[in-house]
């Protein structure tokens, strides 16, 4: 089963050799889920939940402009899967032809999945297997500020040792 997930923002935690590292960490089934990604990966989403503007077209941006101009949109992004600490994730995407819609489903990192779900504000689901492995109780994390206001160098949210990417 699926579950409807939200992106509480950017936090930094320690990886397993004392390494500041981002995480994107999603609220879904009443728990936090907090997925590695790189310091790129991070200022990608962060930009797009805080609707800054960037000088010119991230690749996430370039995809969906790319991506409409085609007739295609994003459906939904689903974290469906982990296997040794690696986070597995698919975009749903249709586009119309003779009007009727074509699905496509197309396999993604996490990172970007979300990355392009907050661009179009499409849904983000996770799996009951991805929350019953990765999922940890939300007091562990300090995301006091708003999606908006979170930073994805270490300048806000702090939590401790985590794994997965």
């Amino acid at each position: 089963m699926n579950h409807p997930a939200e992106v509480e923002g950017i936090a930094v935690g320690v990886d397993a050799d004392g390494e500041n590292v981002p995480a994107v960490v999603l609220a879904a089934r009443s728990e936090s889920l907090p997925i590695v990604v790189t310091g790129d990966q991070a200022r990608a989403i962060q930009l797009a939940i805080s609707g800054e503007p960037f000088e010119r077209p991230l690749t996430h941006d370039l995809l969906v402009d790319v991506l409409t101009e085609f007739g295609g949109a994003i459906d939904r992004v689903r974290i469906d899967d982990i296997a040794d600490g690696t986070f597995y994730a698919k975009v749903d995407a249709e586009r119309y032809e003779d009007g009727e819609p074509r699905p496509f489903v197309f396999d993604a990192r996490p990172s970007d999945a979300i990355a392009l779900a907050v661009r179009v504000e499409c849904p983000i689901e996770v799996s009951d297997a991805v929350v019953d492995e990765a999922g940890q109780p939300p007091e562990r994390f300090d995301l006091d500020n708003g999606p908006g206001e979170a930073g994805p160098t270490g300048d806000s949210d702090d939590f401790d040792e985590f794994g997965g990417r």
